[in-house]
């Protein structure tokens, strides 16, 4: 985001992603009425509030995605207390939002269960990510297994996909936190939630404060986004080449040298 109202109680409390008049960096309108375009744009204005400090020992190409799938998933850990050294955490999906939750998850200190459809993926989560567990959601007898043995849940999935089976995997108090954007509404167990004392909450991006947290959390740990750095010119190939999901795990598109910007 590039804007907000700053005079809400969103703004005031620094969660700015919470404003009902935030700005989207790409997609959105700005104050005096022009279209925001994001990493399509060859330069951009924006109050120096919403400038995000790229410390030095951090790639910028690698820090790029962090500012929304690493605050994304950086920001519900923090605030549903699944940051405490110990433990477990579950993370549905290993995509962009997914591998990055996974880095976070380990720097912070817990136990990471990385819960996936595709059983191909377990050596890029165990191997690469140094996750510590990899569960194949549709294999019933791995999921009963994990029954009651995490302490949360990060959901990074935007389809549609059952909830029962990951609301079984937590303890009592657990929480299930969704990420990702669906298109259509979940069903949703009320039963499972009231005998255990489960959560299903949401979260969406974070504060200009908590952002620049995150960042320097990243750089201190050595989190960077997987990343395939791509001219403008290969765009459309990109964007082809993502709804197949042929991608691992970012586009980050280099301005500077194919604009050759002074």
């Amino acid at each position: 985001m590039v804007g907000s109202c700053g005079s809400c109680d969103n703004c005031s409390h620094n969660l700015e992603n919470y404003c009902p008049k935030y700005i989207l960096t790409y997609g959105g309108k700005y104050h005096d009425g022009t279209i925001t375009y994001g990493g399509y744009s060859d330069f951009m204005v924006t109050e120096e509030g919403f400038v995000i400090r790229i410390p030095d020992n951090i790639p910028l190409d690698g820090a790029a995605p962090l500012l929304c799938a690493g605050i994304t998933t950086y920001s519900p850990l923090r605030h549903y207390g699944l940051d405490k050294p110990g433990m477990h955490v579950g993370v549905v999906g290993l995509g962009g939002l997914g591998h990055v939750a996974v880095k976070f998850a380990k720097a912070l200190g817990a136990r990471v269960t990385v819960i996936s459809t595709s059983p191909d993926k377990k050596d890029e989560a165990i191997k690469s990510l140094k996750a510590d567990a990899f569960l194949v959601s549709r294999e019933q007898d791995q999921m009963k297994a994990a029954m009651g043995t995490m302490d949360g849940i990060i959901d990074t999935v935007s389809a549609v996909h059952p909830l029962l089976p990951l609301i079984g995997l937590l303890k009592c108090d657990g929480k299930l936190v969704m990420v990702g954007l669906p298109e259509k509404p979940f069903e949703l167990p009320i039963t499972p939630l009231v005998l255990g004392r489960k959560i299903i909450a949401g979260s969406c991006i974070g504060g200009i404060k908590e952002t620049q947290e995150m960042i320097d959390f990243a750089a201190e740990h050595n989190i960077t986004s997987d990343i395939e750095v791509i001219p403008i010119d290969y765009l459309n190939t990109a964007m082809e080449r993502l709804l197949k999901a042929d991608v691992r795990y970012r586009f980050v598109i280099d301005i500077a040298n194919t604009l050759k910007i002074a």
